[in-house]
Parts: structure tokens; C-alpha cells; sequence
């Protein structure tokens, strides 16, 4: 969850650190810290409690320059977030430094055994150890000669069980950094005689846009004249240099006051770019360019196992609809962080799909890998092309969302949708169970989403002032039945995460098994309940939505609806409407998660809560 830049080239290295350690701040923020070396003045460290801004504070008073440096922001495993326990940390002679990102796991006997050695340590963190280690490992020589830097980071990283990313200098071996990776992500920027290691794109961006990721066991030496990969094991590799098409703007507020805020207003755009390309209106065919297993293979297929964590598990159980309906495959959903754990049963009769924004969440990848050790063919639905997850899957449907800083994800989550449908509508007309002019009728449809987005996003200010109302309230409830229940979860989701309310999602249909109790004058129901006058399912499932509306009212309940434009019905029934454009049953979801979004926003902005940076989350959860 950590964020590492590092840089080696021309550039003065602190504001280049700087600059990619604030586009990484939503990856942690507990603590910062920054070293640079290359000036004659020796290995140098700042570093702060807090957010970034009190590192550059720190900078402003007791400025530093050098030739080469790297930096972090912190999200806390081990250790309070203090000054102390800030990143860079130093081995004893103080001229190594290490940053990381992950756990080690083994660190308790590893520094038991390094202070009966004679280290002495200085925090209470995990990372210090991997530092004592280097230098333990450059102090012992190895084949009759004493080890470089590299050399004692592949031995270092040999002995460390858990998950990291690293970064290392050492001041005796000058403009050089060393990163390894096991688990959490690590990318490398290929600039004009400049290098740069980071743990996401965003830092990169305004400097390159050609670079690649490590792979798991990968280590990397960056100097000045260029970058070397090797395994664990010292054997060189080569990694696929990719170039990045987002443009560095869109990773920037644009005028907005929140990235939240900017990322809600661009999901028109990231369910655009998402869907043209891939879909044919005259053929009703829908194309997916980078699936490698074969229409054989997927006609034969008998069930599908979803993956994910959070938002991507929201858009899963949504996906498991989409899936069964148009394409007839049974559909089961997981906890990508539950899954292997229960000793899941699949086989090369099935398929795990696996849903991620960063396609670097740590239980997503083991839950992919349990798949695949047990014969299950992956897939992945992922935002960051060359991401671990999709590098390891059979076939990738990428969503074209750009850069999501805001740590409660929102255009990624409409995005994931929209490839959902468009994968349970490809897999349908493969098998048969859709045919073409359904197909076609489908595509225009969803074609229509963005301009319907759009529109919706124009009545912003009726959330707004329903904000106003509800902000100071201490719990909600949002319902939901068939493929909205996973709305009702997202909205309940969105809420508690930013505002810190306590919010419930749960199925409408249960409210006789437990909610009823909850609902006294004081609490708003959010009811999800949009029909499509075209669809039976639906119809019957408004139908039975409304009378769960009644069991609310008949208790005193405040009802806020999520509705069908143009149903005037409703309004006799509830407190509040926020309407949505009509759509499709299966589109529909894409709508109404909107108006939960902007609920849940302005609600946490009128009570003076960080909204990109909620207390104690981070963006991609790239440990265990």
C-alpha cells in the first residue's frame, strides 16, 4: 500500500521525488520520508509524521540536493506512523537505506538473530531489518569476494518471508538503486538518460510513458547508463516495455475539489473508452481482443468462479447476472481474500475470473494462483495494463477508466460493469443462449450509457441538498433485490468508507430476517428500486421492492428511492426520489450506483471528512 519513487539522472532529484511521492500519497499517508546521496555530503534522510506536506515542510527548513534519491509514503503495518518509524530506513553504519512496501513476516527471529550478531535498532517496524541485513549480507564474503549491492539485496531478500517491494541505496556505491519485488507492485520508467522506479504509474507520468513492472522474484539495478533485471538467482531477464497512453492531465483534479469528485464526473468518459472497440452495432458482435482462451474452450465451459475484494467484488455479484443471464453459465462469487482459504474446489472445466482495478491486490493474486494450481483457467478484469494479474491470465478484458486516485473507487467500479456485460454478452452469443438481434439491441443500449451518465450527473445538486438533510445522522440502510443488492452494498460501501457513518447494505427481500429491528424515525432507507417496463423479472421485482418500501414507512422509516425516470407512482410512497434515466435490467446498475456515489461524497464533505484519503484505508492493497 506504501508508495516508493526513486530516481537516478540530471534532474534535481528532490522535486522529482516529491512530485511522484504527492501523485502516490493516496497509496499512504501516515508517515513520508526521503533520501538523497551523489552530493559529496554523504547519505542524507528527512522525514515526518503526517501527511506529505510535513515532510516538504521539514525540506523547506533543512533542504537537501543530490544526485540520486528515493522516497516513500507510509500506510502502516508495523510500528506507530511517528518520525521514527518513517521510511527511508538506515542499517547501523547509516550509508544504506531501504524502503518497502509489504510485510515480512519473519522479521521478529530475523532481528533476534541480527541483535545477538551486534545490530542495534532503532524502531519498531519490520523494514529496519531488511537494512541490517544488506549489511550484514555486503560484510561477509561470498565465492572469495566481498558482495556489491545487488548481490547482498538478492541474498537479503532470500531470508524475508511475506511480501515487499523494496528500493535500496547505499552510499558506497553511488548513483545506483537496486529494487526487488515479491508481491506489491514495482514499475520501471524508461526516461531520456533518467530512470525511475516506482510502485505505481501516476509517478511516472509526468516524466515517461514508456516503462515496465517487475514480476515477482524480479530484482533491478537502475544507474544512470541504464536498467538491469534479474531473478533472485542473479540470471538476467527481459521485461516487455509497454507505453502508457493516460495522459498525465487526467491524473490531475482538473478544477475539481476532490479527485473523487472529478473521477464520478468522468465515468461517461470511462464507460465510453471502455466500450468503443470492442462492440459492433451491425453485427451485434462483441469483440474482446485479448482473450487467448479459444471459443472452443468456452463453449465447454461449466462454470465460472469470480474473485475480488471490495468495489471489484460489488461489481462481481452484479457480473454473476449479467453472466447468467445472457450467457447461461452458472456463476459463483467470492472474497478473492476468503477464497483460497477454504480449499476451493475447481477444475479445467471452469473458469476464475478475477476483477481488480490496480491488478495488484495481494488476495485477488493468490486466489488467481490457487486457480490455476488446482487447473482453472484465469481471467482477469483489470485497469492497469501489464498489471501482475493480467500478465498471469489467459485472457484479460481491460477497462479503460485511466488513473483512479480517489482511494473509494468510483469510475473503476462503473467500468468493471461495463466489461462485465460486455464479457457475459460475448460469451452469450458464443454459446448460443443470446442471439444476435438481442445482441444488437444490447449494444445500442449500452452505447447510450454515457450520454444517460451524463445527463444524470446534471442533477448533482438534488444529492447535494438530500446531504444537507442526512449529514449528521449515525447509521443508513440501503436495500436492494436481484442485481441491485449489489448497489445497495456499493452505496452502503461508498458511504462508510468517506464519511465514516455506518451503513448496511442488504438483500430487500431479507428485511423480515433482521433490518426491520433497525428501522425506527431516525433512519434512512436508501431503496434501490428502478424498474424496465420491458422486462418481467423486473417488473415483479419493483413490484416487491414497493412493498418492502411500505414495511418501512408502516415503521416510521425515512425512504430515499433510487428510481425509474418518469415513475410518478413512487413519490406517494417515499420521503425522497433520486431518479435515474430508464435503461435495460442489467444496464440499470450502472446508473443508479451514481446518485449513491454523489450521496455519499457530499455527505462526507459536510462533515469535514478527507474524502481521497479516508483514515486508514489505502488505494491498492497490495498485502495480505
Amino acid at each position: 500500500m506504501c508508495g516508493i519513487v526513486g530516481y537516478v539522472g540530471k534532474k534535481r532529484v528532490v522535486p522529482v521525488i516529491i512530485e511522484g511521492l504527492r501523485k502516490l500519497e493516496y497509496r499512504g499517508y501516515d508517515s513520508a520520508g526521503i533520501a538523497v546521496a551523489g552530493n559529496g555530503g554523504g547519505m542524507q534522510l528527512r522525514r515526518a509524521e503526517g501527511k506529505l506536506r510535513n515532510l516538504e515542510e521539514v525540506l523547506r527548513l533543512k533542504p537537501l540536493d543530490g544526485t540520486y534519491g528515493i522516497g516513500h509514503t507510509r500506510w502502516a503495518t508495523h510500528g506507530r506512523p511517528t518520525e521514527e518509524n518513517a521510511h527511508p530506513h538506515r542499517d547501523c553504519t547509516g550509508k544504506i537505506v531501504v524502503v518497502h512496501n509489504g510485510i515480512v513476516e519473519n522479521y521478529l527471529p530475523l532481528k533476534k538473530k541480527l541483535i545477538e550478531e551486534g545490530h542495534k535498532f532503532s524502531t519498531e517496524t519490520d523494514t529496519e531489518v531488511i537494512a541490517h541485513l544488506i549489511e550484514s549480507a555486503l560484510h561477509h564474503k561470498a565465492n572469495g569476494h566481498l558482495p556489491n549491492l545487488e548481490e547482498a539485496v538478492r541474498k537479503t531478500v532470500k531470508q524475508l518471508t511475506g511480501v515487499f517491494a523494496l528500493g535500496v541505496l547505499s552510499e558506497d556505491e553511488p548513483n545506483k538503486i537496486v529494487a526487488a519485488r515479491n508481491g506489491p507492485p514495482v514499475v520501471i520508467g524508461l526516461g531520456d538518460n533518467e530512470y525511475f522506479v516506482a510502485s505505481d504509474v501516476p509517478a511516472l507520468l509526468p516524466h515517461t510513458r514508456d516503462l515496465f513492472f517487475l514480476n515477482d522474484g524480479d530484482a533491478a539495478v537502475i544507474t544512470p547508463s541504464g536498467v538491469q533485471v534479474m531473478d533472485f538467482d542473479g540470471k538476467p531477464v527481459v521485461r516487455e516495455v509497454q507505453h502508457v497512453t493516460w495522459d498525465p492531465i487526467m491524473a490531475e483534479k482538473g478544477g475539481f475539489k476532490h479527485f473523487m469528485l472529478k473521477e464520478i464526473y468522468e465515468q461517461p468518459r470511462a464507460v465510453r473508452d471502455t466500450t468503443l472497440g470492442r462492440v459492433s452495432q451491425d453485427s451485434g458482435k462483441v469483440f474482446l481482443e485479448e482473450m487467448q482462451i479459444t471459443a472452443d474452450e468456452l463453449r465447454k465451459v461449466q462454470k465460472i468462479n469470480i474473485a475480488a475484494c471490495g468495489t471489484s467484488w460489488h461489481a462481481a455479484l452484479a457480473g454473476k447476472f449479467m453472466i447468467e443471464r445472457l450467457a447461461r453459465i452458472p456463476v459463483e462469487v467470492d472474497y478473492a481474500s476468503e477464497w483460497r482459504y477454504r480449499d476451493p474446489i475447481t477444475s479445467d472445466k471452469e473458469i476464475t475470473l478475477l476483477i481488480t482495478q490496480s491488478g495488484e491486490t495481494a488476495d485477488t493474486i493468490a486466489a488467481q494462483r490457487e486457480a490455476k494450481a488446482k487447473g482453472s483457467k484465469t481471467m482477469a478484469i483489470c485497469n492497469v495494463v501489464g498489471a501482475m494479474i493480467a500478465r498471469e491470465s489467459e485472457g484479460t478484458v481491460y477497462t479503460h477508466a485511466g488513473p483512479e486516485i480517489g482511494v473509494a473507487s468510483t469510475k473503476a467500479f462503473t467500468a468493471q460493469l461495463t466489461a462485465l456485460f460486455l464479457l457475459a454478452l460475448y460469451l452469450g452469443e458464443l454459446r448460443g443462449a443470446t442471439s444476435t438481434e438481442e445482441a444488437k439491441k444490447y449494444i445500442d443500449e449500452l452505447l447510450r450509457i454515457p450520454q444517460k451518465l451524463e445527463s444524470l450527473l446534471g442533477h448533482d445538486h438534488e444529492c447535494e441538498e438530500l446531504a444537507k438533510q442526512y449529514y449528521r445522522v449515525q447509521d443508513f440502510l440501503f436495500l436492494g433485490r436481484g442485481i441491485h443488492y449489489p448497489i445497495a452494498l456499493e452505496g452502503a460501501l461508498k458511504l462508510k468508507e468517506i464519511s465514516y457513518i455506518h451503513a448496511e447494505g442488504y438483500p430487500a427481500g431479507e428485511m423480515k430476517h433482521g433490518p426491520n429491528a433497525l428501522i425506527d424515525e431516525n433512519l434512512p432507507v436508501v431503496m434501490v428500486a428502478t424498474k424496465d417496463v420491458n422486462d418481467p423479472h423486473s417488473v415483479l421485482r419493483y413490484e416487491k421492492t414497493m412493498s418492502n418500501v411500505k414495511e418501512v414507512k408502516a415503521r416510521s422509516g425515512i425512504v430515499i428511492a433510487v428510481a425509474t425516470e418518469g415513475d410518478e407512482e413512487i413519490k406517494e410512497s417515499v420521503d425522497h426520489v433520486l431518479y435515474v434515466p430508464h435503461a435495460p435490467e442489467l444496464l440499470l446498475p450502472i446508473l443508479e450506483v451514481v446518485p449513491l456515489q454523489l450521496l455519499a461524497y457530499h455527505i462526507a464533505v459536510r462533515r469535514g471528512c478527507d474524502v481521497d484519503q479516508p483514515r486508514n484505508l489505502a488505494k491498492s492493497v497490495t498485502v495480505e
